[in-house]
């Protein structure tokens, strides 16, 4: 008889005692993965622009400080980094909402914010990582997958999903060995998702239920759980992970 050897099992990996900041942590995804983080033993920092809901955002999830300020003030985001305790290991932008307004009715003004601020404020993150990100730490950025297919009245929305996992993939390349990933989620079950449908929230939370390959809603401690695991294994920089229940195949 001959023995194979198995090869043996990766070590689970832990976050404990390392430093991870969540830019745009006060609800949704970017609350459960700091959760997560400060579950697995993380020394956790939540940013956010609303004092009161940071606070109590930290107090829930035993967050280990906060910092109030609009990510998309390049000023005060360099401020930020500039007073954190280094070495960070690993930052994650949650912060940033898509523009859905009609691209044949934006005024230029709100056609540059649109196209730029999502992709500007990633960029802005990864110069500040520089000298601050330890080697191997990460850098988690979120992105989505609702852009991709055509639609009438998404073409500033789809640019700039499609042009994410580019910037992403590059950075990968200049921050090395920094790790850079991007998360693209589908419909998640967040307060921002409820705050766009309003009424409607209900009615596609049962139509995903009904058609989605998983057979219910992605929630946001789904993408939490993806996003410790970018942290936490080294082997993973420059891709786009996906996590939408199936719901590109639809």
């Amino acid at each position: 008889m001959t023995l194979v050897r198995s090869r043996p099992m990766a070590p689970l990996r832990s976050l404990a005692g390392q430093r991870v900041v969540v830019i745009g942590g006060s609800a949704g995804i970017g609350l459960e993965t700091a959760r997560l983080a400060c579950v697995d033993g993380a020394d956790v920092t939540l940013t956010g622009r609303d004092r009161d809901r940071l606070e109590a955002a930290a107090a829930d999830v035993g967050a280990q400080s906060t910092a109030v300020f609009d990510a998309s003030d390049a000023d005060a985001l360099s401020q930020f980094f500039h007073d954190l305790p280094t070495p960070i290991d690993h930052v994650m932008v949650t912060a940033g909402a898509p523009h859905y307004a009609p691209p044949l009715e934006m005024e230029p003004d709100e056609a540059r914010s649109a196209l730029a601020d999502k992709l500007v404020l990633t960029l802005q993150v990864a110069q500040q990582s520089v000298g601050r990100v330890r080697s191997a730490g990460s850098l988690v950025c979120g992105g989505g997958t609702g852009g991709r297919r055509p639609r009438p009245g998404l073409a500033v929305f789809g640019a700039v999903t499609l042009a994410l996992p580019a910037l992403i993939a590059n950075l990968a390349l200049d921050l090395a060995p920094i790790r850079v990933n991007l998360i693209a989620p589908g419909f998640v079950d967040t307060p921002l998702s409820a705050r766009l449908l309003g009424d409607d929230l209900e009615k596609r939370r049962e139509e995903l239920r009904t058609t989605l390959p998983i057979g219910r809603v992605v929630g946001p401690d789904d993408v939490a759980s993806l996003a410790v695991h970018l942290m936490v294994n080294t082997a993973l920089t420059g891709a786009t992970y996906d996590i939408d229940g199936g719901q590109q195949l639809l």
